[in-house]
Parts: C-alpha cells; sequence; structure tokens
C-alpha cells in the first residue's frame, strides 16, 4: 500500500518529532561494523556461539540472533526459552553506578519510585521522567549497598543526563560507568543452573533480590531478575573486561546438562509478558501514563522527584477522561501469517479496510502458546477499549491476500501469565493502580 499521505493522516500532535511511519522494510543494507561502536567483553563470545546477527544498544553491538533461519530461527531460541534453559549476552545494560554519602537522595530525586523503601541488596523496576513527565529511562535498579546503586539502562544517555541534573543540585555522589556486564540467564531450569553455579543459597534469593557470589573465583552479583517473563536470574561480571571469559565459559559449561543454548533477548517472550522495550514501545516523548507504565507514578511519594507535578496533573487529567495525549498503547491479537522475526517498520492499524489508518504497532510477534500473532500498538485513545476491533496492514509475506488488512483485536496486557508477576500485576492483585 502506498504511505505518502499517512505520516500526515496519524495523529501526532502531541509529539514534537512524530515516529517516522513511512513503510520501507528491510533495506537489505550491511551493518557497518566499526571502532565508533564498541564491541562488549562478551562480543567475541558471542560471535563464536553463532551471532550472525545484531543491532546497535547504547553505542554497543547487541546480538540479536543465533539460529539460522534455515534452523528454525527465532523461534527455536524461543522454544530453548520457554522449556530449557538460555544464555543471554546483555552487557550493552552497561551499569550507570551511584555511589555516596547521597546516593539514595539523588536515586529518589530522579526515579518516580520511593527508593527510600527499597533495601540493600534488593532492586525495582523503575521509570526516570524529564520535567514534562516523559520517559528518558526504564532501567533496573540495583540498591548494592546502603550509599551504591547501579541503574542497568535500556537504550539512552542516563550517565549524561544524571551528571547535567547533578551539576545543578550538587548531591555528594559519584556517577559512573562501571566494568560489570551483565548476562542473562532465563528458562524453567535457571535455578537449578546458577544454584550450580553459585551455591543452594540462590534458591532463596527473592525476585528483584540479589546476591553476592563467585563463579570460578571471578567476583559476580546475581539477581533474579531478566526480560523474559520466565524464571530467571542476571550475573554482574565484575572487571568484565578481564573476566569475560572465565565468567561465559563457565556457564556454558555447567549448562550443558540443562541444554543450555545461547540466544538473543527473546523479544517474542518479553513482549507476550507485556515487557517494553525502550525506543520501541515509549521513548523521551512518552508519557508513562500512554504506555501502560501509570502504575509507576506513586500516590504516597512525600519526597520531590523530577516531573512530580505534571505527573501527578497528568493522572488528575487520565482520571477525568480528558488525557493529554492522543494514542494509547495496547494489545493487539492480530490475524495474519505467523511473525517469526523482528519488523523492520511501525506497521499500521486502522479502524477497517476503507479507512486511513489512524495508530501503529511497535512490536510484533507469533505466540505459539496462543496459536495467534501479538502486538503492542498505539491507537487513538478512543480505540483502546479491550475488545475493539481494528484492521493492520502487515507485509505481503505476511498476508494470504497481498493489500488487504488483517483483522485486529485490543486485549489485554500481558498475553500470558508470566512466572514472577510484574510490579503492575501485582499492584492491580492489591486494588492498586500505583506500585510502592
Amino acid at each position: 500500500m502506498s504511505n505518502v499521505n499517512f505520516q500526515t493522516s496519524i495523529d501526532q500532535s502531541d509529539r514534537l518529532v512524530p515516529v517516522n511511519l513511512r513503510q520501507s522494510g528491510d533495506p537489505g543494507i550491511q551493518l557497518l561494523l566499526s571502532n565508533r561502536v564498541r564491541k562488549s567483553p562478551y562480543w567475541h563470545l558471542s560471535v563464536e556461539a553463532g551471532c550472525w546477527k545484531a543491532t546497535v544498544y547504547n553505542r554497543m553491538y547487541h546480538p540479536r540472533a543465533y539460529v539460522r533461519p534455515e534452523d528454525g530461527g527465532a523461534m527455536e531460541e524461543y522454544r530453548a526459552l520457554v522449556n530449557d534453559v538460555t544464555l543471554w549476552n546483555v552487557a550493552v545494560e552497561r551499569p550507570i553506578r551511584v555511589k555516596g554519602p547521597e546516593a539514595e537522595a539523588f536515586c529518589n530525586y530522579v526515579c518516580t519510585r520511593d527508593v527510600t523503601r527499597v533495601p540493600t541488596m534488593m532492586g525495582r523496576y523503575v521509570v526516570l521522567c524529564d520535567e514534562r513527565g516523559c520517559v528518558l529511562n526504564d532501567p533496573v535498579m540495583l540498591r548494592v549497598a546502603d550509599d551504591e546503586f547501579w541503574f542497568t539502562i535500556s537504550d539512552s544517555d542516563l550517565a549524561y543526563w544524571f551528571r547535567g541534573i547533578n551539576h545543578g543540585m550538587g548531591y555528594d555522589v559519584q556517577i559512573d560507568e562501571i566494568d560489570v556486564s551483565p548476562l542473562q540467564i532465563q528458562g524453567p531450569k535457571s535455578e537449578d543452573l546458577v544454584a550450580d553455579l553459585v551455591g543452594e543459597a540462590v534458591r532463596d534469593v527473592p525476585y528483584y533480590g540479589l546476591m553476592a557470589a563467585q563463579i570460578e573465583g571471578v567476583d559476580v552479583l546475581i539477581s533474579q531478575t531478566g526480560f523474559s517473563g520466565e524464571k530467571g536470574y542476571e550475573v554482574y561480571a565484575y572487571d568484565s573486561t578481564l573476566n569475560a571469559e572465565t565468567v561465559w565459559n563457565t556457564i556454558r559449561s555447567v549448562g550443558e546438562k540443562y541444554n543450555l543454548m545461547v540466544i538473543a533477548p527473546a523479544h517474542h517472550r518479553r513482549i507476550a509478558a507485556g515487557i517494553l522495550s525502550y525506543g520501541q514501545d515509549l521513548d523521551h516523548e512518552t508519557n508513562p501514563f500512554q504506555c501502560n507504565l501509570g502504575h509507576m507514578v506513586p500516590k504516597g511519594k512525600e519526597a520531590d522527584y523530577i516531573g512530580k507535578d505534571v505527573l501527578e496533573e497528568t493522572r488528575a487529567q487520565v482520571n477525568a477522561g480528558n488525557p493529554p495525549f492522543t494514542h494509547q498503547l495496547v494489545g493487539l491479537k492480530l490475524d495474519g501469517k505467523p511473525i517469526e522475526d523482528y519488523a523492520p517498520d511501525f506497521w499500521l492499524v486502522g479502524p477497517d479496510a476503507e479507512s486511513d489508518p489512524c495508530g501503529w504497532i511497535t512490536s510484533p510477534w507469533y505466540s505459539p502458546e496462543l496459536g495467534t500473532n501479538i502486538a503492542m500498538a498505539y491507537v487513538p485513545v478512543a480505540s483502546a477499549v479491550l475488545g475493539t476491533e481494528l484492521v493492520a496492514w502487515l507485509p505481503d509475506e505476511f498476508l494470504d491476500i497481498p493489500g488487504q488488512p488483517v483483522a485486529a483485536t485490543v486485549c489485554e496486557m500481558p498475553f500470558r501469565e508470566s512466572v514472577n508477576p510484574s510490579s503492575r500485576e501485582r499492584a492491580r492483585a492489591a486494588g492498586r493502580d500505583y506500585a510502592y
């Protein structure tokens, strides 16, 4: 379909820079490898493990595929994740450390959630907003000591923002990127594998809990966290530039009896879990209330934080039925042939085949459990009601009739149950619309 007019036909008046919705497809070009983009300590190990496709994330090469399409592709990686155990190179999360006598106060000022409620050796999923109430990052924050916090960041320059904030505020803290590179061990057999690596005590680590340990003499921090919705852990190796091979190879060796597979971050599974990907499902012009993160804005936090006034006003507007944004993130179930790879464009959605598109898909994939394609998408607020019938324009390779849109239905997220319920799910189960 021609998309000449659709860039302007979809209302994005609430954004300064509209999302580029022109459909150009896969350009078939080669990613330039140069020293302007960093290689993590695990990059060469990922290549040795069969990585054949990568993207750039936080100015680092990020593995995105190991199994070749002729061998089952990403869906074979999915099979390993939901049945056995998998190892992911997620060094691109590159932790930012905030350390010093006023670390708690600084972190409480930049996070919407109440950081003072987080005990030492525990973590939280957090969002950090600017003065307009837009999300700048949604990292996992780890409190490794009373005076030390790590932010395992999504795809944006959080350290620069932290330093800029503190230049004006003057908190007594040091802010640095550190040589601690995370790996993820995800899947139903992950607990047994990690227990073999670091001891039985890890079985007592709660969700978002931390544990100091060693792997073959290398100091590591273990957290029960992940990007999959499955049971899983993250392994943060200290002095990763020196110790990458020891930690990676030991995990692979011990994992053999559990059918460990090295895979890319499982976007097919995180979509099913309703986990957002920064830069794809939200960005620096997205308000938490329009992307299912409104629960991250607390009601009882007395301390000031960046964006507090505007976020509280946004909640009032949303509750009054007058949200200050045009589109809302929703879950969709889509007809069409199985989508089993990354979408190169924000595919379009609309009210029906005869009307112009009114929204866009951010993250689509096929769900084997549900037997249908699922997706996250931004649709007009009025169309965000569960059960709303829409259509989606997919590339011809996913269509039975080329050029014809497929049926799409607004549905609840997450699409399937997670091993550990998210903060949003836990708040909802407790009758709250906010997380502590």
